[in-house]
């Protein structure tokens, strides 16, 4: 009568998190999971299924499957409510309930599997002590981080007395070179005015004093109408010139030209850095929507879907006691789902985003943390071309010795379309194409060998345009697929926040909240 293994698979059989309570190789693990998917009949509300050797006790949550391997002689009802308080710690460890965050968080799912199980029966613990034994704290774990952080420390503060001592050496050995060159010059002067006076009309070749006296003079002599700065000054044109030669430059330029991307040296004190401004206001809500559309070349949609998320940023613990007021906008193909810790019944009915339990507040992050807290997920699938916020036409044809595209594309009249780039794939050539006529700009990306066409701003002053180039001939299926990327400020859903419900008494907190539609992979093929 015992457990045998607690697992959190996926639809299709893959398992995300698995722990085994008695000795099983992974090879029979992995096959009783793979195994469950299939045993598992549509349309049915039963919550367990047992084979000849095994009882499978499972829950859905979301798109996942919260999974009891057990034998047959094991308490159904103990199971039961064995995978009853499995389900409620789930969320407590893992805020997204998909593939991504149950895997992120592997390892604490484990450790709390372990405090409800053990050796294959279940502990009489709640949620609350299983919580507080998860997060226990270690004396020997202290003094050990305590004991690594003075070694730390001390090895830093060697580091510095070693760098000044080093640097003070430096310092001395150049002093001390300074003051010899300084005596070896004096010497040199000496011996040069005594080699001057001594041999002033006597010696070799009638007073020339070997040819000394006119050298000495020529080198310590000031030229007549010279500032003496200007007498040391080296000569203009000589010299190491630092900085990029003009080789240095074609190369780059050369670069420049096949795509690469080349970043220039930035002068010290210059910011060569920007970064993305935290959110100042107490609560900052998000509304994101993406875009994955797959649309035919001959007209039509392979693909529509969306997918949106709401999430919240909260900085202050003073203000996460609160509700969400939302409008949902009224469109039928949405479809919503919201956290499992959210009150789904109070959405419903009145469209507020509270918890379950309204004396629990929301968790709070860090001003850095972008990603928020999410409230709510949507998803919308459809195969009308109407809804389309995009649509392009490609029309390429062959005209003896060269190759004609033109490219069109419609926009909906209710999204105004930033930052619209449109990338045509082309022949490797390493000429740039004729472009004949464009509405916008056009960049060729030569290692990628990509046309990218782009227009900055589409609303109703620009809602069709056209772009045409010439290249050689080619086979006419190299310039699909045709990849877009854009962004808008109006989304699907039409999800908007109406206000914050303070919970806790008095005026409601200061929030902000912003809308975008973004595409995440947007074809033409």
């Amino acid at each position: 009568m015992v457990v045998l293994a607690a697992s959190i698979i996926t639809k299709s059989g893959k398992a995300l998190v698995s722990r085994q309570f008695v000795d099983m190789s992974r090879i029979r693990i992995e096959g009783l999971l793979a195994a469950f998917p299939k045993l598992i009949g549509t349309g049915k509300q039963h919550t367990y299924v047992e084979t000849e050797n095994v009882r499978y006790v499972y829950q859905p949550i979301e798109a996942l499957y919260l999974l009891l391997v057990t034998n047959k002689q094991s308490n159904i009802l103990e199971d039961l409510e064995t995978l009853r308080l499995l389900s409620k710690i789930v969320p407590e460890y893992s805020l997204s309930l998909d593939e991504e965050g149950i895997c992120k968080n592997a390892f604490e799912l484990i450790f709390a599997f372990d405090e409800v199980i053990s050796l294959g029966h279940k502990e009489s613990v709640t949620v609350a002590q299983i919580k507080q034994y998860c997060e226990m704290e270690s004396h020997e774990e202290k003094l050990h981080k305590l004991v690594r952080q003075s070694k730390i420390n001390d090895t830093k503060d060697i580091m510095k007395r070693k760098a000044s001592e080093i640097d003070k050496s430096k310092l001395d050995r150049n002093q001390s070179d300074k003051g010899g060159l300084m005596s070896f010059q004096g010497r040199t002067e000496s011996t040069i005015s005594d080699l001057s006076i001594s041999s002033g009309g006597n010696g070799f070749g009638g007073g020339s004093g070997f040819g000394v006296t006119n050298e000495v003079e020529s080198f310590t002599s000031k030229p007549k109408g010279r500032s003496p700065a200007s007498a040391t000054a080296p000569p203009k044109g000589l010299g190491m010139k630092l900085g990029k030669t003009q080789k240095t430059n074609q190369f780059l330029e050369s670069l420049k030209a096949e795509g690469e991307v080349i970043l220039e040296d930035v002068k010290p004190g210059v910011q060569s850095r920007s970064f993305a401004t935290p959110p100042t206001d107490p609560i900052t809500l998000t509304i994101e929507e993406k875009l994955n559309v797959t649309l035919k070349r001959d007209g039509g949609v392979g693909n529509f879907d969306v997918q949106g998320t709401l999430s919240m940023q909260i900085l202050n613990q003073d203000d996460a006691l609160i509700q969400v007021q939302i409008e949902t906008g009224g469109n039928p193909a949405v479809l919503f789902k919201t956290h499992p810790n959210i009150n789904k019944e109070l959405f419903s009915n009145e469209n507020i985003l509270g918890l379950k339990d309204p004396k629990r507040p929301f968790p709070t992050g860090q001003a850095g943390d972008a990603a928020g807290i999410g409230l709510l997920k949507w998803r919308m699938q459809t195969t009308d071309e109407s809804v389309v916020p995009l649509t392009i036409n490609c029309w390429p044809s062959i005209s003896g010795s060269e190759t004609y595209v033109s490219i069109e594309y419609e926009s909906s009249s209710l999204f105004d379309l930033h930052n619209v780039v449109i990338s045509v794939p082309l022949p490797a050539v390493r000429e740039a194409p004729t472009v004949r006529q464009v509405d916008g700009e056009w960049r060729y990306d030569l290692r990628n060998s990509v046309l990218e066409w782009s227009i900055l701003l589409i609303d109703n002053s620009n809602r069709s345009g056209s772009m045409e180039f010439v290249v050689p001939p080619v086979d006419l299926s190299v310039f699909f697929p045709v990849n877009v990327s854009f962004t808008a400020a109006t989304t699907f859903s039409g999800v908007k926040v109406v206000s914050i419900l303070p919970l806790s008494g008095g005026p409601p907190p200061k929030f902000s909240h912003e809308a975008q539609l973004l595409t995440e992979n947007y074809q033409v093929t």
